[in-house]
């Protein structure tokens, strides 16, 4: 059933959000920064070149998924009967895995607020997780959730920012002309926005809320874009923060890079203030997290549809189990973090394909110029991929 969305705008910053709170994670905070650290005022043209690849990515994505009105899978296996499961599998496992580093950085974040063991913070904040998820209204629950946490995360590192009084002109100046670059900066600041179960988090969550079809195209399209400019908005906040420490040469704690940002900058307060940036970013992810993943089982079988908010919950459980008996899962962290850098151009390339096929998209007729700036991104993303594996 297609409906124009123009009644309920809530519906895509619902979406919106729901994708950026996905990318900002406990690894968003530390890339940002150590990059930062590493790369100065010229991180910012890295930043910007990571965005206008960002928004490539987002507008093919939640424009051929709403066109088709179908999940990544679903239009995966219309292309080639099988791909849909092997692309599911990729996301709940690589989702999995990563959800094992958002749990943890929960639970350092009430660690640093409260002072209370960082496993029974972990555990305590998949809890509240699992209850935003599962209760009767857990989609509008979770919407505003993610949507007031964005915006505190926001706030709060804006305040930071004015404390660590960064050099702004030189920023936005390097911003456009770079002392130097990095391209591994560049393929990793854009995985983690858009790479694995983060690109498909938006868009699934639109075709929940019933908006499909060519006549909503206008609006997806500025719910892919407010989702990326909302993510980069922070990570954005954040590398002014950290420039304006590092640029006053002051060395970072390499143990926790970003945490020494907020203290240097604010003092104790400071780290006070990270503390609740910290879980704040950890619980979005872990609840935009476990919602995608399972989104990519549901359709295979009507009792996965039917226990959907069950199969959440025990997604949010086994990650939790999993961190509070390995303790911090470095080697299985770096080896989801190839996974996910694979799946992005797997699944990108999958959906420009179906692009072709006039019956999947329900007639809808996909801009060239995103077809080729999709499949451009998808073999930047592919070599970079292999070359991460073959560096392992």
């Amino acid at each position: 059933m297609q409906q124009n969305p123009r009644f309920n705008r809530q519906t895509f910053w619902s979406a919106a959000f729901l994708m950026a709170t996905s990318a900002i994670g406990p690894g968003f905070l530390t890339q940002t920064t150590v990059f930062t650290e590493q790369l100065l005022a010229s991180f910012g043209f890295v930043i910007l070149l990571s965005i206008l690849l960002d928004i490539g990515v987002q507008l093919n994505i939640w424009r051929i998924i709403s066109a088709a009105n179908k999940p990544a899978q679903e239009i995966a296996n219309a292309v080639i009967p099988g791909m849909g499961g092997f692309l599911a599998a990729l996301i709940i496992f690589g989702g999995l895995a990563f959800n094992i580093g958002n749990i943890a950085g929960a639970g350092l974040g009430l660690e640093v607020l409260t002072g209370m063991d960082n496993r029974i913070g972990a555990g305590l904040s998949a809890l509240i997780a699992i209850a935003l998820l599962i209760g009767k209204n857990g989609n509008k629950a979770m919407d505003h959730f993610v949507k007031a946490l964005g915006v505190l995360m926001i706030v709060l590192t804006i305040y930071v920012v004015f404390q660590s009084d960064p050099p702004v002109g030189e920023a936005v100046y390097r911003s456009f002309l770079p002392v130097r670059t990095d391209w591994t900066a560049v393929i990793t600041i854009v995985g983690g926005t858009v790479g694995g179960y983060i690109c498909f988090a938006g868009a699934h969550r639109l075709l929940d809320a019933g908006v499909t079809g060519q006549a909503s195209m206008k609006e997806v399209s500025g719910g892919a874009i407010r989702g990326i400019l909302t993510a980069s908005a922070m990570r954005v906040l954040l590398f002014l923060a950290a420039l304006g420490v590092v640029a006053k040469g002051i060395r970072l704690d390499a143990a926790n890079p970003a945490a020494d940002v907020f203290r240097q900058a604010a003092g104790n307060l400071g780290f006070r203030v990270f503390g609740l940036v910290m879980w704040s970013a950890a619980i979005t992810s872990v609840i935009g997290s476990a919602y995608t993943s399972i989104s990519f089982i549901r359709s295979e079988r009507p009792f996965f549809r039917k226990y959907q908010p069950v199969l959440t919950g025990i997604f949010i459980l086994v990650s939790t189990g999993i961190y509070l008996w390995v303790g911090k899962p470095v080697s299985l962290l770096i080896w989801a973090g190839t996974i996910n850098g694979f799946i992005l151009p797997v699944s990108l390339v999958i959906l420009l394909a179906a692009t072709f096929k006039t019956p999947i998209m329900n007639h809808y007729q996909h801009p060239k110029w995103l077809t080729i700036s999709g499949l451009i991104i998808a073999l930047l993303m592919a070599a970079m991929a292999i070359r991460v594996l073959f560096n392992q």
